[in-house]
């Protein structure tokens, strides 16, 4: 009888832990990866949760203060940037949730649509045209084609749309003026569907590492080719900076602020001291990739 009654108790015992397991959710959509839960208190001290902006959910580490910008600078815009609530997924442009662990801590709260368009270049010409449409600057929105070809924003919202046939595109008049955001998105579009790193890499001037600022991108052109843009900056007494990095990726996702997969101590930020590379979670570019829209 005692022996049978120890395996009851140890057959419930096993059950109970099973079920445990089972409820702590090895589920990676209940319980989302945290960066920062193996980190020392200092470092989880930079994070704040709650915050639902780029600027408010990540403190700079000690002795680094942020980079002043003036407001309604690009760099502002970019450094208050909203976030989905902590802990949620990347999503594909079919639904499908992107994992975080060793990749990203937030998701940029954007919309990107139901069709693979939304990819690395892609993100980053739409923080930038997003800004200028905020600020009323439609005649600066413009991007090139892989093909040579002017996309102007001024032009597609006079009605104008853009015909291409194989390398050659050219405008013609179709549609009512309009300057809604849908029509602005739809314009986006485009430029997604013909654009690309190896577009994008040619319209932007190279800057060095040490005049690097919020907005600059890491880029190389290719197919694939990948880009990274900064999206907030801090600096020391000394003039050392840190920095925060985003990206979108392929297939098409929502952009994500990169974990610094090299340097747990200050992850999410980044430093380029004494360091040969910028190394990301998804690609490895050299120092001379840095480019500035200005």
């Amino acid at each position: 009888m005692v022996s049978i009654r120890r395996l009851c108790i140890y057959g419930l015992l096993i059950g109970l832990l099973i079920t445990g397991y089972k409820n702590v959710g090895l589920d990676s959509t209940e319980v989302p990866f945290n960066m920062f839960d193996n980190q020392n208190d200092a470092v989880n001290n930079l994070l704040n949760k709650e915050g639902m902006t780029v600027k408010d959910r990540y403190l700079p580490i000690e002795g680094y203060t942020r980079v002043e910008y003036e407001e309604g600078s690009f760099a502002e815009f970019l450094r208050n940037q909203k976030l989905k609530p902590y802990g949620e997924k990347v999503l594909y442009y079919d639904g499908r949730q992107k994992p975080a662990k060793g990749i990203y801590d937030s998701v940029f709260d954007v919309d990107i649509g139901n069709r693979d368009l939304h990819q690395c270049a892609d993100a980053i010409m739409l923080l930038r045209a997003e800004y200028l449409y905020s600020q009323g600057l439609y005649d600066k929105i413009s991007f090139n084609f892989v093909s040579g070809f002017k996309a102007e924003y001024k032009k597609w919202m006079n009605g104008y749309r853009i015909d291409v046939q194989g390398n050659n595109a050219e405008y013609y008049k179709t549609a009512e003026p309009s300057n809604t955001y849908e029509n602005f998105r739809k314009y986006m579009d485009m430029v997604f569907a013909y654009s690309g790193t190896l577009s994008l890499e040619k319209e932007l001037i190279s800057v060095s590492i040490d005049n690097m600022s919020i907005g600059d991108v890491f880029i190389v052109g290719g197919s694939p080719g990948h880009a990274v843009i900064v999206v907030d900056m801090a600096v020391n007494s000394l003039g050392e900076k840190i920095f925060l990095l985003a990206q979108s990726y392929m297939p098409a996702q929502q952009t994500q602020l990169l974990i610094n997969p090299m340097d747990d101590d200050i992850s999410p930020w980044y430093s380029l001291k004494g360091k040969e590379k910028l190394i990301t979670p998804e690609w490895t570019f050299e120092l001379d990739t840095l480019k500035s829209w200005y």
